[in-house]
């Protein structure tokens, strides 16, 4: 154990994704026995082979995992008994730009049939606030006949996973902890302390729940203001770029956001909806901000779409029959994940516009792509059989100079080459 005082304890993280994956392994390394209970079967074979699809969880690391013989992934929810800490962190969809709650519904009655006395449940899947005391309780305590608070513990603790990142993972960012009940926080602080360095307790997890909500719509704000700051300042004639690295100067005030081609993964596209649906929900009013920047951050695919069709016209050439190579299907550079990517939506886009479409991205896996984009390897041949290039995503595995050296038009959406005749940023 790296802080605390608790003994090894019997964990089960439901779901073994992008957010579950570490925080189990994490917890193995402490010295915590771990299930990971996954309803993919085809995840759990990958997982019991010691093979990762995340980046933040190397194979190695989860092949050190399994050699301890207290990590074990399983599709079998019988597997969950028994155990003293419980921590969903599945996915929290939207559906028809509402709240999708299925997978937590699903997750706490598997676990309300082992729910004992003493145990505890986490809810980590970021989600509305109310939806611990509101949902998971009520579930866990009507499938095993116990008191949230008072029989067991239940709290609620913001995942704060940035795939990729180097500084900031899962042990050294700081853990927002909250509970139902007095003895419900401690007892998930005392877990969390086990794993992180540092744990945030709060007075409610309504607290916690909108906290997750503010850090993650701050931050889809702020994007949404830099990205159409991008699109006035072109019109402009004024380079947003160097506004931006200048107003970057100011060592107070002022935080660095930069635009790019739309916003992507679970958190940005998703969770300020949720805020935005409860918030109307609850006091029948908009919360305009969310929505605006929702409006803003939904488009920048089609302002890129856009772009392309302005330089291919420079070119007297259409969008129909063009060959159109796109850098990066992932979201965010150096990892493969491409959930809600504004890439794949403007690859439909320009499919829709009868464009032959080509990708590279060496971290994306095929299951992610449009089965008509052709996917290809990033080569000088490549490069100058294509009408317009598009950098969607700045990996460092592409070789940059290579791409202004052979493109004969490049839409930088990340602002990472050198500029040039051919090169355009947005």
């Amino acid at each position: 154990m790296t802080r605390g005082t608790n003994t090894e304890q019997q964990i089960v993280v439901v779901g073994q994704g992008y957010v579950g994956l570490p925080l189990a392994v994490r917890a193995v390394e402490v010295g915590h026995t771990v299930i990971g209970f996954d309803v993919d079967t085809e995840r759990v074979k990958r997982l019991t082979a010691g093979e990762s699809f995340v980046e933040d969880v190397t194979s190695e690391r989860l092949a050190a995992a399994l050699a301890t013989g207290r990590y074990h992934a399983t599709a079998d929810p019988r597997q969950c008994a028994g155990f003293d800490v419980s921590v969903i962190t599945v996915p929290t969809p939207l559906r028809e730009g509402l709240p999708d709650l299925t997978y937590i519904e699903e997750a706490a009655r598997v676990l309300s049939r082992f729910t004992r006395p003493g145990s505890t449940v986490v809810l980590e899947s970021t989600t509305y606030p109310g939806t611990t005391e509101e949902l998971v309780a009520e579930l866990l305590q009507e499938g095993s006949g116990l008191v949230a608070g008072e029989d067991f513990h239940l709290g609620y603790s913001p995942e704060r996973i940035d795939p990729g990142n180097a500084v900031w993972q899962f042990e050294n960012t700081p853990k927002v902890v909250s509970g139902v009940s007095p003895a419900s926080l401690a007892a998930v602080q005392a877990f969390y302390d086990t794993l992180v360095t540092t744990t945030v307790p709060v007075a409610s997890t309504q607290v916690a729940e909108l906290a997750k909500l503010l850090e993650n719509t701050f931050r889809h704000v702020n994007i949404a203001l830099v990205n159409e700051l991008a699109m006035f300042a072109r019109e402009l004639g004024i380079d947003v770029w160097e506004a931006i690295d200048a107003a970057s100067s100011k060592p107070y005030g002022f935080m660095r956001f930069t635009p790019g081609p739309g916003v992507g993964g679970h958190c940005l596209p998703i969770d300020p909806s949720y805020l935005s649906w409860r918030v109307k929900r609850s006091t029948g009013r908009n919360f305009r901000f969310v929505e605006l920047a929702n409006d803003i951050n939904d488009h920048m695919p089609d302002y890129v779409i856009r772009r392309v069709i302005e330089a291919l016209n420079e070119s007297s050439r259409a969008v129909r029959g063009s060959r159109i190579l796109l850098l990066g299907l992932a979201y965010k550079r150096n990892t493969g994940d491409a959930r809600e990517s504004p890439s794949r939506r403007v690859a439909e886009l320009l499919l829709a516009l009868g464009a032959d479409v080509h990708a590279v991205d060496p971290h994306v896996v095929e299951a992610h792509v449009d089965r008509r984009v052709r996917r290809v390897d990033l080569t000088t041949e490549e490069l100058a059989a294509a009408d317009a290039v598009v950098l969607l995503t700045d990996h460092e595995t592409f070789d940059m100079d290579m791409v202004t050296a052979n493109a004969r038009y490049v839409l930088d959406c990340r602002n990472v080459l050198q500029r040039g005749p051919s090169v355009e940023t947005l």
